[in-house]
């Protein structure tokens, strides 16, 4: 891995990006930073050297959203997204990735055309919440997608805008979820070879980009309408699913 010019002018937009839309608009496109980062490190590296940044503005969001969340829909897909990353450490060498990128992907422009055909009367459906063993198995699947490609967030996705919360209470909900997820995935990343001395000097070098990012993120979730926001949401669903989806076939 070089840490040149060229690394910098793709890795410092790509982490800013993550910081942006973890930070405000539920962590949806954020694992789009490790995919571009593969486009110049090699894509097992660009995982190792993601989730220490991750982490970061992890911590950065916790203050701003505290206790805006709701525990027992947290508690939830905590408790599905841990044995969902036990899989992903067991299977990451075994299993091809891409199956798991297609069928992901389909699930988050699935949902997204779900909702948009009832709120425009095409799909007459139960206006009730996912019941919750499906917050269970997206925990699972979030884990599982989270351990291999950092793409957690359309399957948390699925089942958090179910539940119709407000646009705070979401983003609290993502930010805690996957506070825990990506510290279950640090020690298999680190048995797994994932840390290095590179990565150590990658992470120190890109550290304020990433808080940088956090704290736009955190700005632009107060400014921007709650219609407006969920409307990002659902349009970043779609990108990240249909990016999913490309990255599968491709």
């Amino acid at each position: 891995m070089n840490l040149d010019l060229w690394f910098f002018a793709i890795a410092a937009p790509a982490v800013v990006f993550a910081g942006v839309s973890k930070g405000g608009f539920g962590s949806g496109a954020s694992f789009a930073s490790a995919s571009i980062l593969a486009l110049v490190i090699e894509p097992g590296m660009a995982l190792g050297v993601v989730l220490p940044l991750l982490m970061l503005i992890d911590a950065a969001t916790l203050k701003p959203y505290w206790g805006k969340w709701d525990w027992r829909v947290s508690a939830l897909m905590i408790a599905g997204g841990l044995p969902g990353v036990a899989l992903g450490a067991l299977l990451y060498s075994r299993t091809e990735p891409d199956v798991f990128r297609v069928l992901i992907g389909v699930i988050s422009v699935g949902f997204v055309i779900r909702q948009v055909g009832r709120s425009r009367g095409w799909i007459r459906t139960a206006s009730r919440a996912l019941p919750k063993w499906v917050g269970v198995l997206t925990g699972t699947v979030a884990g599982f997608t989270s351990f291999v490609s950092h793409a957690g967030g359309p399957p948390a996705a699925v089942y958090l805008l179910s539940l119709r919360p407000s646009k705070t209470a979401y983003q609290a909900n993502t930010v805690l979820i996957f506070t825990a997820i990506n510290i279950f995935k640090f020690i298999p990343y680190a048995f797994l070879g994932m840390f290095t001395a590179q990565t150590a000097v990658a992470n120190f070098a890109l550290a304020p980009f990433a808080l940088l990012g956090a704290w736009l993120g955190v700005r632009a979730h107060h400014l921007v309408p709650e219609r407006a926001f969920f409307l990002l949401t659902y349009v970043l669903l779609v990108m990240t699913g249909a990016k999913l989806i490309w990255d599968g076939l491709t």
